[in-house]
């Protein structure tokens, strides 16, 4: 799949699994480079070059990689993405500890197989200069330091895995503390929002507001 929002794009096939999807955000920055957020499963870089290739758009315009949260199904790419692209590297300050590994992560999900440096660790409320200007919501539950990107001039949300498969939270067995998740819903369902787009699940571009409401009148 291409772009799906113009300079949004969607880069499928990060799993082998025709039941799990895992939807990688290459989106297009003000000016000529771009910002990956997460990175897929481990092995599965090749997709990912093979998707920059086809579309011409050059490893090294890659500036900076945001992470949604510690899992390997996010993170199983990032050291080789990062050496290829030479891309400086985001995640909330907590998740960032884990994915160094210090300490190691012992709770629900897959944790990473390598441990790397976060470059830059956020926080709820920065901006980042990516995208057009990507504001950090810290939306912990699934993980401690899970954290979604939202674009206020587009109203665009990268829920990363606060929403899942057909707009849920994500099953409990895979989730840290479910009250906590419930309640990052509710915070970002308060946002104007014509766009959301998650990781298992795809994107929603058409009323996903009122799919948010009632997602957490549900809860």
């Amino acid at each position: 799949m291409a772009e799906i929002l113009p300079g949004v794009h969607l880069v499928e096939h990060l799993t082998d699994s025709p039941d799990f999807s895992t939807d990688v955000y290459l989106v297009k920055d003000q000016g000529p480079t771009w910002t990956l957020i997460d990175t897929g499963l481990p092995g599965k870089a090749p997709v990912l070059e093979a998707y920059l290739k086809a579309h011409e758009i050059a490893p090294g315009s890659i500036r900076k990689i945001l992470i949604t949260h510690l899992h390997l199904d996010h993170v199983g790419n990032l050291r080789r993405m990062a050496e290829l692209t030479h891309a400086r590297t985001y995640a909330h300050w907590i998740d960032a500890a884990y994915i160094a590994g210090q300490p190691p992560y012992k709770g629900p999900g897959v944790p990473p197989q390598e441990h790397l440096k976060i470059d830059e660790p956020f926080k709820d409320g920065d901006t980042i200069d990516a995208g057009g200007g990507l504001v950090v919501y810290h939306t912990p539950g699934h993980t401690p330091g899970h954290s979604s990107f939202y674009q206020p001039q587009r109203k665009i949300l990268f829920a990363g895995d606060l929403i899942f498969g057909k707009f849920t939270l994500t099953p409990k067995e895979y989730t840290l503390d479910l009250p906590t998740a419930q309640i990052s819903a509710r915070r970002v369902s308060k946002l104007p929002l014509e766009s959301v787009l998650t990781y298992h699940g795809g994107s929603y571009l058409k009323q996903p507001g009122a799919l948010f409401h009632k997602l957490v009148e549900s809860f």
